[in-house]
């Protein structure tokens, strides 16, 4: 199956593509992944990145690393996905933030991953701020 169109995947400004998932679906195999939540482990690389739900990751700075670290793969043609538990929250947050990342404005990311991935993404009012202060490149 053509990645770029598996269920849960996004296209991000610069053409890169990211999934995004809940961590306990059985997918086609990643060649990276950021896991934001308990759960299985992928066989393939992957960051976890500590992160409670409906919350703000536990070490911003690192999981501001992890997101680079996942767009830059993505941007070299790696399959990345981002998970969490319910696929939604902390995954749609994490979609915004490469987007930011990637070049959308920090006050268009909640819409724009919104639009493109999951009506509810990004959950919480701590969250959207959050989204807000990360610099965009």
């Amino acid at each position: 199956m053509d990645w770029s169109s598996s269920t849960g995947v996004v296209t991000l400004p610069s053409g890169a593509t990211v999934r995004g998932r809940r961590v306990a679906d059985a997918v086609s195999p990643a060649d990276f992944a950021l896991i934001l939540a308990p759960g299985p482990t992928p066989a393939w690389a992957h960051r976890r990145i500590r992160w409670p739900d409906f919350w703000l990751p536990t070490d911003r700075a690192d999981a501001l690393d992890a997101f680079r670290e996942a767009l830059r793969r993505a941007q070299a043609g790696d399959r990345v996905e981002v998970a969490c538990r319910g696929g939604i929250g902390r995954t749609g947050t994490t979609l915004a933030a490469l987007a930011i990342l990637d070049g959308v404005p920090a006050r268009d990311a909640v819409r724009w991953v919104r639009d493109r991935y999951h009506p509810k993404a990004v959950e919480t009012p701590w969250q959207r701020a959050w989204l807000r202060r990360i610099p965009s490149h």
